[in-house]
């Protein structure tokens, strides 16, 4: 499965921006894809997920309340809204994809987002 993602950029704090991830390949039907960031000097972390059935969510805390995660099976595409954008969301996020039922696992190339003060 190969991940394309877009939409990363420069926002003002408070600010919002909205990332797109679109898979392409042999999909499972079972899925989870979400989306994880890496800061500098830190360790990649889970931002969001989401499950392609019945669309089952799970979010860092950091991120409750600010950041919501959506999917369109048909698509193919996962997106991530982000509002009440704060410094501490800048990174480069990466979109990713996991078959659910064998050890399968894609990630996107990544998109940089910075978040001035």
């Amino acid at each position: 499965v190969q991940l394309q993602a877009f939409g990363g950029g420069l926002v003002q704090a408070g600010g919002s921006l909205r990332l797109s991830c679109v898979a392409s390949g042999s999909i499972a039907v079972i899925n989870t894809m979400g989306w994880y960031r890496q800061a500098l000097e830190k360790e990649r972390e889970l931002v969001a997920t989401i499950t392609s059935t019945i669309g089952i969510t799970q979010y860092a805390d950091s991120v409750k309340g600010r950041f919501t995660i959506s999917r369109v099976n048909a698509n193919n595409t996962i997106y991530l809204e982000m509002n009440s954008l704060k410094p501490e969301d800048t990174a480069v996020y990466y979109c990713n994809y996991k078959h659910v039922w064998v050890p399968q696992e894609s990630w996107g190339q990544g998109t940089e987002l910075t978040v001035s003060s």
